[in-house]
């Protein structure tokens, strides 16, 4: 039985492998065309904060930077990029579990980490900034746990570094610090005056790539729009929800996050119950415990809760799950592998079956992902590289796909319709960036998501578009998408003679 348990662990590996080969080219979704177009940009020597400006801290755009300077600039190299990331963190994990429990630990909680992270239900196929921010604070992680052992200060300073390049990826990232700092606490190793040595060690380590990034963007001159976007607009747009808010997107949340791996969620339950009941491994339980907790705090900033948050847990998730590997004595790899086949098998269609274009509009539904390829194709071909392209609508993957600059640092419009202090400033910014900005293309992506930030009456940049919009551009393109499987596309005069069916359409506009 333990043998051909083993087997079907070490057979999920290839399977995830196959599968993320295999959906490479899914369309890139928004916050990847951020990342991807900020990447562009510092591989032609523009900092971030310049042409393109958001909340986000920039270390997922200097790791998309690294990632297409070695594979290209293209989705598929993206997507190769995020496999080698989440396979390294996927090793990182095996090690964790070994050092915590037991070898059949740490492979059954590989295993359960590799399902989990390439799941729909976290938009696991996308190269979110939550993917990477796991890979460093992982590694940090198991230094911390040397360095506690060992009480050698470089560990403890390694792993510090590696929580503070965690939170570059991701301001959610810095949880994994207050764990660090929450741990060496809690061990105390050598006593309270070589504990607060050890914190002082670990807090200045954790701010140095902080610091050195800010360096870089002073002297890169973009500092002072580093700091409003990522601080006090970050802050407004973390406060915007009310407890109610957080507690209802909780609550929508959770049924999708489960389906199908509920299994994997259910066996990472039992194994941190399961642990704590074995008096051997209660510090580990502990351990577990406390980064539990972190992870929880990591996904709860903003009260979002969006399905690619809970990257952030399920390191936790599937140590915990790997756990039971030890803690059931002759049956609990039996019920992780078992556990594991569950949930490839009700994952069948998103493994094996679904082709990218299906995969974009089974997680992203009618959301023009797919249609910005063909569209981003146009504009590169009836523009000159050196003409401006402005997007109504928050896809920034367009100027990925184009290799055209924006004419604002606006990428997104759902900042300038939200219920914050700067948005009132920010639409006037992106006016006036479209009026005198001589962009040559505008794109309009006019769907029911958008409306949905429009519907207060208020004037906003929609409704000012409709007024100026069609006397300085004329409708060159539209894009009608009519249901999953149908998008109706008109170019030139076509376009606007054309009456749309559906309330989804992307329309292209030139400059008179």
């Amino acid at each position: 039985m333990r043998i051909a348990a083993v087997a079907l662990i070490l057979a999920v590996f290839p399977v995830v492998l196959f599968s993320r080969w295999r959906l490479r080219s899914t369309p890139l979704e928004r916050d990847e065309g951020e990342y991807a177009y900020a990447g562009q940009l510092m591989l032609e020597g523009i900092p971030p904060y310049s042409l393109a400006c958001n909340m986000k801290l920039p270390g997922t755009y200097t790791a998309y930077a690294a990632i297409m300077a070695v594979f290209g600039q293209s989705i598929a190299g993206i997507r190769m990029g995020l496999l080698i990331v989440n396979a390294a963190t996927t090793l990182l994990i095996f090690l964790l579990g070994r050092r915590l429990f037991s070898g059949e630990a740490g492979l059954a909680a590989a295993a359960v980490y590799a399902t989990l992270s390439f799941g729909a239900q976290v938009m696991g196929q996308a190269a979110h900034a939550t993917q990477f921010v796991v890979l460093p604070v992982t590694a940090g992680v198991l230094l911390l746990l040397r360095a506690v052992d060992s009480q050698r200060y470089v560990a403890l300073f390694c792993s510090g570094v590696l929580f503070g390049v965690g939170y570059l990826m991701k301001q959610h990232g810095i949880f994994f610090a207050f764990f660090g700092a929450a741990w060496l606490v809690w061990k105390h190793p050598g006593g309270w005056m070589a504990t607060i040595r050890r914190l002082a060690v670990l807090g200045v380590a954790c701010a140095l790539p902080f610091a050195i990034t800010c360096l870089l963007l002073w002297r890169a001159g973009v500092f002072p729009s580093f700091w409003f976007w990522t601080f006090q607009y970050a802050r407004a747009y973390a406060g915007e929800n009310s407890l109610f808010d957080g507690f209802d997107n909780l609550k929508d949340e959770l049924p999708s996050l489960l389906t199908g791996v509920w299994s994997l969620w259910a066996l990472a339950l039992a194994g941190l119950i399961a642990v704590w009941r074995k008096r051997p491994h209660r510090e580990s339980a502990c351990y577990l415990t406390a980064l539990l907790l972190f992870s929880t705090l990591a996904v709860c900033p903003g009260l979002y809760f969006r399905d690619h948050y809970f990257v952030l847990m399920l390191p936790v998730v599937a140590l915990s799950a790997g756990a039971l590997a030890t803690a059931i004595s002759g049956y609990g790899l039996a019920i992780c592998s078992a556990a594991l086949v569950l949930a490839i098998v009700l994952q069948a269609g998103y493994l094996f079956r679904w082709t990218p274009f299906e995969v974009s509009r089974q997680i992203y539904d009618l959301n023009p992902f797919p249609e910005i390829i063909p569209i981003s194709a146009y504009i590169r071909d009836h523009s000159r590289p050196s003409d401006r392209v402005i997007v109504l609508g928050s896809e920034p993957e367009l100027y990925f796909y184009s290799h055209r600059h924006s004419g604002t640092p606006y990428i997104y419009t759902f900042a300038l319709t939200e219920d914050q202090p700067f948005a009132k400033k920010m639409t006037g910014d992106m006016i006036h960036d479209i009026e005198y900005g001589g962009s040559k293309y505008v794109v309009l992506i006019d769907s029911l998501d958008l409306w949905a930030y429009r519907n207060d009456n208020k004037p906003t940049i929609y409704s000012w578009w409709g007024g100026w919009g069609p006397d300085h551009y004329d409708l060159v393109g539209i894009a009608d998408i009519i249901s999953n499987t149908r998008t109706e596309y008109r170019w030139g005069p076509a376009a606007a003679s054309y009456k749309p069916q559906s309330d989804y359409i992307v329309a292209i506009y030139k400059r008179k």
